[in-house]
Parts: structure tokens; C-alpha cells; sequence
């Protein structure tokens, strides 16, 4: 059996945030460790198309794209 590393990460919260993180873990049947590393991966995902979408806002201002035909036109 292949056993996971894990490194131990402590933080604080706020009590009412507290309580409403054991909460939620309780309603959706998973622990606490696991409810945190969903919320991470999701900010982390987040992040990544913030960053993207930031590149694509850029790339549409220097190209001059300001609507969908915009796009169609220099789609072809």
C-alpha cells in the first residue's frame, strides 16, 4: 500500500469561520484537511484564469477588439 506524504500546514481563522468550515466539512462528509485543500485549489484555479483572461484584455486593447464582430473580423 503506497502511503501519501503530507506536510502539515497550521492556520487561523477567525472562530465564526471556524465553525462554519467544520460545519460544511460535516454536511458534505469530508474532513476538515480536505474541505481546505478543495478551497485552495479552487483559488488557485482562479488565479490562473484571472491571469489569463488579464493577458487576454491586453492582447483585445493592443489589437483594438472591442466587441464579437471585432473578433469576426479579424478571425476572418
Amino acid at each position: 500500500m503506497q502511503q501519501t506524504q503530507r506536510a502539515i500546514i497550521n492556520i487561523s481563522v477567525p472562530p465564526v469561520m471556524a465553525k462554519r468550515i467544520a460545519k460544511m466539512a460535516k454536511e458534505e462528509n469530508r474532513t476538515t484537511s480536505e474541505l481546505m485543500r478543495e478551497a485552495f485549489r479552487v483559488y488557485e484555479w482562479e488565479r490562473a484564469w484571472a491571469k489569463i483572461k488579464a493577458v487576454g484584455r491586453e492582447t483585445a486593447r493592443r489589437m483594438g477588439i472591442k466587441t464579437d464582430e471585432d473578433v469576426e473580423r479579424i478571425a476572418g
